[in-house]
């Protein structure tokens, strides 16, 4: 990736008998590109710290701590909104990995598990773990998204509640009572 910083490491040069340790803090320039390329206003701060610890003779665990301040954008008011990440990332690259071959597939309760790369770009898995800790849909303290109806003019506007099966039963029910009162 250009524009970004990189943070390559090469799993054949890892000692492999003990845990490696790492740390990524990337600087203002490299943290608005970060920022740019998830589509967030900023990252105030940015830290991927852990270690790469051998499983075995060929496998690896990553194991780190994600930090992060990042402002994005209310979907409701357009205001800024801080976010504070903290969470906890792990990753097992394993040397015989093998993908599934169906052209469907169920996504497995483990998502964690990759195949063992020749390099890994420590940066890149801070940006992915990253995009998944950020709120999809941020929205500032007290906000709620409001209910926009739509229809032309002069017609009732049709509810989620006018789409359910027995929506107009209880109308009918009352309709009937009132029938039989006369």
């Amino acid at each position: 990736m250009s524009g970004f910083p990189q943070q390559i490491v090469r799993f054949a040069d890892l000692p492999n008998r003990k845990r490696t340790a790492f740390s990524v803090e990337p600087d203002a320039a490299a943290r608005a590109a970060i920022a740019e390329a998830l589509g967030i206003d900023g990252l105030r701060k940015l830290r991927f710290s852990g270690a790469l610890l051998p499983m075995g003779k060929n496998d690896w665990h990553l194991e780190a701590a994600l930090g992060a301040t990042a402002q994005q954008v209310c979907v409701v008011t357009l205001e800024p909104v801080i976010t504070r990440v903290d969470e906890t990332v792990t990753r097992d690259y394993v040397a015989d990995f093998t993908p599934p071959d169906a052209a469907e597939v169920e996504m497995p309760e483990d998502d964690t598990t990759d195949p063992l790369p020749a390099t890994l770009d420590l940066v890149e898995v801070m940006m992915e773990a990253l995009a998944l800790a950020l709120p999809a849909y941020p929205r500032k303290d007290g906000v709620e998204t409001g209910t926009a109806v739509f229809t032309e003019p002069g017609k009732a506007p049709m509810r989620d509640e006018d789409t359910r099966p027995f929506a107009g039963l209880a109308d009918l029910r009352s309709a009937l009572a009132k029938k039989d009162e006369t």
